[in-house]
Order: structure tokens, then C-alpha cells, then sequence
């Protein structure tokens, strides 16, 4: 059985514009925000860097908390 996924669906994996467009800022500022590990980093596929939208939206409705972390994994205060 496999799973129809409606035309209209938005897409799961964003690309930069993608998140930009999201966010309400620059691909330049979301590309700021990964590499200062204050928002969710991106998948690489190959070598393109896509974000997942579910995991974005969640991090937004959260507050968008900063997501780096210490060598020890704790959050970076």
C-alpha cells in the first residue's frame, strides 16, 4: 500500500528560500541563525542543505529557542 500525497501538500523539505520565506527573514540571516546553532540545522543532501518544515514550525511555535548545545549537551546559556 503506499501513501498518496495530495498535489497541493506543502513541501516537507524546505530550501533556504523556503525557510526564509517562513521565517520573514534573508536566506543570508537563516544561514546567520543555523551556523550560530539558534535554530535547527539543516539536512544535507548531498550538497544542498534542506530544512525539515514540520521541525521548523515546531521550533517557531516554541518560542524558537536557541538549539546549541555544550560539549557536555547541554543547552548553551
Amino acid at each position: 500500500m503506499t501513501t498518496q500525497i495530495p498535489p497541493d501538500a506543502p513541501a516537507r523539505l524546505l530550501d533556504v528560500g523556503g525557510v526564509a520565506a517562513l521565517l520573514g527573514v534573508s536566506e543570508r540571516h537563516v544561514y546567520r541563525l543555523a551556523d550560530a546553532g539558534k535554530m535547527p540545522r539543516p539536512i544535507k543532501l548531498g550538497g544542498a542543505n534542506r530544512w525539515d518544515r514540520l521541525t521548523l514550525e515546531q521550533w517557531v511555535d516554541d518560542g524558537c529557542p536557541s538549539i546549541a548545545r555544550t560539549r557536555t549537551g547541554g543547552p548553551r546559556r
